[in-house]
Formats: structure tokens, C-alpha cells, sequence
């Protein structure tokens, strides 16, 4: 059984497990559990507020939501377009989630991809530990003509991807331990520890 706590900071708190975990990409060492504020109301909500304050400034139109981050995209959405202090007019910016194909490249519908073509794009990830799921943000952006004009997230381990800062709530301030490996390359594998868990964006599967 891994360990488990609690990270506080405003109304938000991230529960976080330490243990030996494997994603799509890596291996890590803590599992940055983020379903409160991917389903729950309250939880995306306060996510939302404290990352509407790095973006107040900024022109968005579209806030690409990656990692099923859509509620907390909404309420950021209604944040940037409900302040004085916003440079964003009410109703204008659109929040979108891609898809998949079979072979793992994101697209868009040719009755959304119009919100992407010549936007000011942000990216919205759950968290940024290796800048996997970002990067994968900026080049469906760039292919489909968008202009990416900033990275949020509840959680990161990288300061930025591709030239491009992430802001987050929580960074490796609060878990300044926390470790991402490459397969080849992680330690508690070399010493012979099993996987804890499987993690994915949509949480994790003990093995």
C-alpha cells in the first residue's frame, strides 16, 4: 500500500500518493490524484480561480481542455470573461476538449476546429510532470493554425514547454521529491520494485 496526504493551498487540496507508479510515458514516484477537480463542482471551481489570476491579462479564445480538465475549463472560462480586471469580453471565450484517432494523433471536428484555426489558444492540462501532454497540446494547436498564448495546470514538475511557461497551483515547491524517469531509466526498477499502480489521467489501477 503507497502512501497518501494532503496538499492545501487556498480552497484547493490535491491529494498526492507516494509509491513506484507507471504512465502512458514515464515512470514516476508520486500519483498526483486530480479527480476532485476534474468531476467535482466546488473543487473545479477554486482550481479554476486561482489559475485565472495568471491570465487576466492575457487575450484567450479558446481553452483547450487535455486530460478531461473541461469543468475546470469552464469555470476558468467564466472567470476570464467575468472580471473587471479581464482583458476578455463576456462570451467570447470557447472551451474544447480533442479527440483521438486509432493511432493516437489529437484532431479536430470540422464543426470545432474553426475555434482553434487563427485563436489565441491556452493549453489546460491536469498536470505537467515530463511536458508529455503539453507538447501534444501545442502541436495539435500549430497543426490546426492556432496560436498557443499560455499553459495552466493544477500540477507541474517542468516550468515550461517549448519556450512556453505552465502555471499551476501546485509545483516542486510542495513535493520537491517528486521524481519523473524515463522506462529504461528508473531506479526503483534497476533495484527490482514492483509497480505500485498503473496511473492515467483518468486515475490509477493497483497491480
Amino acid at each position: 500500500m503507497f502512501e497518501t496526504k494532503e496538499l492545501r493551498r487556498g480552497n484547493v487540496t490535491l491529494k498526492v500518493a507516494k509509491g513506484h507508479f507507471a504512465t502512458n510515458h514515464s515512470h514516476i514516484n508520486y500519483y498526483i490524484d486530480i479527480t476532485d477537480q476534474k468531476i467535482r463542482l466546488a473543487d473545479a471551481k477554486a482550481a479554476a480561480a486561482e489559475l485565472a489570476k495568471h491570465y487576466n491579462n492575457t487575450k484567450i479564445d479558446t481553452i483547450l481542455c487535455m486530460d478531461s480538465m473541461a469543468l475546470v475549463g469552464a469555470f476558468l472560462a467564466d472567470y476570464l470573461t467575468g472580471n473587471a480586471r479581464s482583458v476578455n469580453d463576456p462570451n467570447t471565450i470557447c472551451v474544447v476538449e480533442p479527440e483521438y484517432n486509432t493511432s493516437g494523433q489529437m484532431f479536430f471536428r470540422d464543426n470545432v476546429k474553426h475555434h482553434i484555426r487563427n485563436k489565441n489558444v491556452l493549453i489546460l492540462v491536469a498536470s505537467a510532470s515530463t511536458g508529455y501532454t503539453a507538447k501534444r497540446g501545442i502541436s495539435g494547436t500549430s497543426y490546426y493554425g492556432g496560436n498557443v498564448v499560455g499553459i495552466a495546470g493544477i500540477y507541474r514538475a517542468v516550468d515550461e514547454v517549448a519556450g512556453i511557461p505552465i502555471y499551476s497551483i501546485y509545483s516542486p515547491v510542495d513535493l520537491p521529491d517528486y521524481q519523473s524517469f524515463d522506462y529504461n531509466e528508473c531506479p526503483y526498477c534497476k533495484a527490482g520494485r514492483g509497480l505500485d499502480a498503473m496511473v492515467h489521467t483518468n486515475g490509477y489501477t493497483k497491480l
